[in-house]
């Protein structure tokens, strides 16, 4: 069903639709009166390995949920044999809405061919920070292909060499191409103007009220580093895993000096003096 995404790309939309309604629906079902939220965020990759055509999903889920009276719990087992069988429906039923009357058929084909599924691989707990970290580094920005597995370019016969490690047995599979179908590789994983590649949802969506205490199931300390977010030396710790001035060699913290902004220098001296304005006109009101 590959060619039909790569035809027309707004079917890519039914890919995150199928996996949102599947694992809300999972996650709905363990408590139903209580609206049982997890959160999760999906990734689109166009791209296999061989750099074939080969849409599909990257999904990170929290391992537990949020109930609307602000409860949290745990979850440590997902239904391995659910959401095979419910990705399969909900994405042909997706696709089907979409196509019309003339994807019937190949509904019919699909569900035969793929009696007990589509292909869900389910990793293990990813539940140390660090893992995680890399994680979803390694994904969400992931390019096409890696400089490093680019070996060769023939400038005479014009063409590129490259190799990757095949998914089925891992075997090493060199390829060699003209210079013009290796681009043409690329460019087919270009995405649509405006189309988001990286979705959030459940607790992870943006503008739910609900979600606005959520962050009181973390103990203090967690509150008070989360708190933080508006500093960007600790935004940037807490999200890449490392700190911005500090040397990874000597681990001396470096001072800043100066500051660009849209390839201009900002005086600190300007923003010092801005912000102790604002600082002497907040002690004015409060003393008046």
């Amino acid at each position: 069903m590959r060619h039909f995404f790569k035809e027309k790309r707004t079917l890519l939309d039914c890919l995150f639709e199928a996996v949102r309604s599947v694992v809300s629906r999972m996650f709905y079902s363990l408590n139903k009166s209580k609206n049982f939220t997890p959160g999760f965020i999906c990734v689109l990759h166009t791209f296999g390995r061989p750099l074939e055509w080969n849409p599909h999903i990257h999904c990170l889920i929290s391992e537990g949920g949020h109930y609307d009276d602000g409860e949290w719990r745990n979850i440590r087992h997902f239904n391995y044999k659910l959401l095979r069988e419910s990705f399969r429906t909900v994405l042909l039923n997706e696709l089907e809405a979409h196509l019309g009357p003339l994807f019937k058929n190949i509904k019919t084909q699909m569900y035969k061919l793929h009696d007990k599924g589509f292909y869900v691989y389910v990793k293990p707990t990813l539940a140390d920070p660090k893992t995680v970290t890399r994680y979803i580094g390694r994904y969400l920005g992931r390019p096409v292909i890696a400089t490093k597995r680019i070996d060769h370019y023939n400038k005479e016969e014009d063409t590129v060499t490259f190799h990757y490690n095949r998914h089925e047995d891992n075997k090493y599979v060199e390829r060699t191409l003209p210079a013009i179908e290796f681009i043409k590789l690329l460019m087919q994983h270009i995405p649509e103007k405006h189309f988001k590649m990286i979705r959030y949802y459940g607790i992870y969506a943006r503008h739910r009220k609900i979600d606005e205490n959520l962050h009181r199931q973390c103990n203090p300390k967690q509150r008070r580093l989360f708190a933080s977010f508006t500093r960007w030396r600790e935004a940037i710790l807490l999200a890449f895993g490392y700190d911005p001035i500090q040397c990874p060699n000597c681990k001396i913290v470096m001072e800043i000096l100066e500051i660009y902004h849209n390839h201009h220098r900002v005086s600190l001296q300007e923003l010092y003096e801005r912000a102790h304005i604002r600082y002497m006109a907040k002690h004015w009101r409060s003393s008046a």
